[in-house]
């Protein structure tokens, strides 16, 4: 059992307009995709409002869950729920996607696609670069999540893509790296192009070393902010769909003390940066 307390608040008082930029909705009213790994419990509009409420935050990217595909109806209907003056979200879709489409899900608050491409993912690599050019015409960014350590043999396919992208979890490399492997160098290299930008979230689901500091992964993200501040966000990536002993949101979002040591660079995190990916 987790000795975590659902009621815990975080020591960082967040500034006004501060985002969480992952988090998943879910419902059993919606279809499981073929690829799906299993059926999540159920997580609601309502349950993250108490998460949104006790973390001081306002805004929040709703992004779909691959256990639903490309049926987006649950993301959709809860950034609706959410409202778009303060919810946007992150669509799974597939090279079949029409401009009509495209067009609606953008009405409904999605700017950017996501590949995930670790199990229980939608979409084949080899779909991704038609799908990376369908939607640099409508100014979504490309969200990837991939095992890290694998990024020295995809660097040059997501160097190919047009536009911003955004790499989740700190890199989530599965079993953490230190600075100078080339996995996180060959990160770097592309935080360097101006175009790639890194969530500050989910150490739990790779660190060695644990809570409260999680201090394997909290190095590198630590060497990110320093390298580009202008790009880094920070999610909570709640309910933690993939583990059973769920963290303390609170504090994954005290880490950002350590993380980022300064206020003007917190106010950027969690304020300034949201809002120019996601148009707040």
């Amino acid at each position: 059992m987790s000795s975590i307390d659902p009621a815990q608040r975080p020591r960082l008082k967040v500034p006004a307009d501060a985002c969480d930029t992952h988090m998943h909705l879910y419902g059993s009213r919606y279809p499981l995709a073929p690829t799906a790994l299993g059926a999540p419990p159920d997580a609601g509009v309502e349950d993250y409002r108490k998460v949104q409420q006790r973390l001081g935050l306002q805004r929040i990217v709703v992004v779909q869950p691959s256990a639903y595909g490309t049926d987006n109806r649950c993301t959709l209907d809860g950034i609706a729920a959410l409202g778009l003056d303060q919810a946007r979200g992150i669509a799974v879709i597939d090279e079949s996607v029409d401009a009509a489409e495209l067009e609606a899900l953008t009405r409904g608050g999605i700017r950017g696609v996501r590949f995930h491409m670790l199990p229980g993912g939608a979409l084949p690599w080899e779909s991704l670069d038609a799908i990376a050019g369908k939607v640099q015409d409508i100014g979504w960014h490309i969200q990837l999540q991939l095992d890290g350590r694998t990024l020295p043999d995809r660097e040059h396919q997501i160097r190919s893509w047009p536009g911003r992208i955004v790499i989740d979890h700190v890199g989530k490399f599965l079993e953490p790296v230190g600075p100078d492997h080339p996995a996180f160098r060959c990160l770097k290299n592309l935080i360097e192009t101006g175009r790639v930008w890194i969530k500050l979230s989910a150490p739990y689901e790779v660190s060695k070393s644990g809570a409260p500091g999680y201090d394997d992964v909290g190095r590198l993200a630590k060497e990110l902010v320093r390298l580009a501040p202008e790009r880094m966000l920070w999610a909570s990536n709640w309910p933690h769909p993939s583990v059973k002993d769920k963290p303390s949101d609170a504090a994954l979002l005290d880490l950002l003390l350590d993380w980022a040591p300064d206020d003007a660079t917190r106010h950027r995190i969690l304020v300034e940066n949201p809002e120019e990916l996601y148009g707040f």
